[in-house]
């Protein structure tokens, strides 16, 4: 399959009041006589950005308006001087921008920003698509592959040998199953790309200020919105298992394993990836059209 031509459009600015939050919105207009298809929100993996959806967005932009914000202190948004959370930013975000309720699509960081979305601002999403993340990061790494390069990326920040980390830090689209030379060398270049640039923002001394939603795990079943996790089926188990049992725990779930592809899954089967979120979203639709139907 050709791979799409990546999207290098600029991104916006949306004033948080603490600091600027950069986002792409494009697309077609959500207005007119004919039914809008529902806005996409791509949300991105820790330490990247909004760029890593280059190759996603156009294919999703042909028939929905698609919004990829960089998370604050990641990309081009601002870092925080105070305590903040995630999903209050990203709520703030939807509210200026009038999506109305909008598809969550978010991959590992992203996708437990989905997740805690949905659960504190439900007003505001209609579905989630998780790919490598969801249940938060309380379960513990026990692949042993996983195990290993997350302490390469710890030693490599301890030491200050940036590329190093970076290097580690791709590495984590390979996945315990393969070489590097089996992921294309285009995504593990923007993969390292992105997360020096987030990385090159923060000072080693720089507090965290970001304040997790808690038990996301626990708490998935008291989702009401419909669920897709879409996983590379050679990531690691664990990581896997993340978007899965929220799937499994919402009211109305759904897995789908893209063969040939790692932890960042979305990045590496674009097509695959897009033509599933699509099926998803008219199964979905139809659901609930069946639903309403039967005055429930």
């Amino acid at each position: 399959m050709t791979r799409p031509t990546p999207y290098d459009g600029s991104p916006a600015r949306f004033p948080s009041g603490d600091g600027d939050l950069a986002f792409l919105d494009t697309g077609p207009p959500t207005t007119g006589t004919a039914p809008a298809a529902p806005t996409l929100v791509l949300l991105h993996p820790g330490w990247t950005d909004h760029a890593l959806w280059s190759e996603v967005v156009p294919l999703f932009a042909a028939r929905h308006r698609v919004i990829a914000p960089d998370a604050r202190g990641h990309g081009a948004s601002a870092n925080a001087s105070r305590p903040f959370r995630q999903c209050d930013d990203l709520a703030a975000l939807l509210r200026h921008l009038g999506t109305g309720p909008a598809v969550l699509i978010g991959c590992s960081m992203g996708a437990d920003l989905a997740v805690a979305t949905a659960l504190e601002h439900p007003d505001l999403v209609r579905a989630l698509v998780l790919s490598g993340g969801g249940s938060g990061r309380n379960m513990e790494l026990r692949t042993p592959w996983a195990v290993e390069n997350a302490a390469r990326q710890q030693a490599a920040l301890a030491a200050g040998d940036l590329p190093a980390w970076a290097e580690h830090f791709a590495h984590g689209a390979v996945g315990p199953q393969r070489q590097p030379g089996d992921v294309p060398a285009e995504l593990l270049g923007r993969i390292r790309t992105a997360g020096l640039r987030t990385l090159s923002k923060h000072a080693p001394d720089e507090p965290d200020h970001h304040i997790p939603v808690p038990d996301l795990a626990a708490r998935a079943a008291a989702l009401t919105v419909p669920v897709l996790a879409v996983n590379g089926a050679l990531d690691a188990p664990e990581l896997a298992s993340y978007a899965r049992h929220v799937a499994d725990s919402a009211p109305w779930g759904r897995t789908v394993t893209l063969s040939d592809a790692g932890h960042f899954a979305p990045m590496e089967r674009p097509g695959e990836f897009v033509e599933a979120v699509e099926g998803f979203l008219r199964e979905a639709e139809g659901q609930a059209g069946s639903e309403a139907g039967q005055g429930r």
